[in-house]
């Protein structure tokens, strides 16, 4: 997905009072300040509640097929639009105490609201997306590929995190 495409989809969200944060490898791309390689799709957080509106934005762009993949959930599911646009959604509930709640019922994950008052910039628009912190503990939480490697180690350099360790031997900081 191209950084002109990833703005539209932010775009037709927020026309429609959505105001969706941007996650994965674009959050990362977004601290950075710039693209540093190619997406194939945009992950975004945002309420469950504000799906109705998000469902129309998307059809008016054309985002309108369901893409199954072996993750498919009802709060993690991907659409797109049969050509070069794919949206990864992670839909969570707000809890009082700023909370986020994202998963199932029984066994789904809570985390601080803040953790996704990121910002960052994509072709020089200022965008809302995870924050350092929370895009280094996404990545922890499944085996590392190509891509990984790569936006972890740019992320940890940028921001003086520590290099997780399923990811030291890629990194090349000082």
């Amino acid at each position: 997905m191209t950084a002109e495409s990833a703005l539209m989809v932010i775009s037709v969200l927020k026309s429609r009072g959505v105001n969706a944060c941007i996650g994965g490898g674009w959050a990362i791309d977004a601290l950075l300040g710039e693209q540093t390689r190619e997406h194939a799709d945009l992950d975004i957080w945002l309420p469950a509640a504000d799906l109705d509106p998000t469902i129309v934005a998307f059809s008016e762009a054309g985002i309108d097929r369901l893409l199954p993949w072996g993750g498919d959930r009802p709060w993690n599911f991907v659409l797109h639009d049969g050509r070069s646009l794919r949206v990864d959604l992670h839909l969570y509930e707000e809890l009082p105490g700023g909370l986020i709640h994202y998963g199932s019922v029984l066994n789904g994950d809570r985390f601080a609201n803040s953790c996704l008052d990121g910002t960052g910039r994509i072709l020089g628009n200022v965008v809302r997306c995870e924050t350092s912190d929370w895009a280094l503990q996404c990545h922890l939480e499944y085996p590392p590929r190509a891509t990984d490697f790569h936006d972890v180690t740019q992320l940890c350099a940028k921001f003086g995190l520590p290099v997780p360790e399923p990811y030291r031997s890629h990194y090349r900081g000082s």
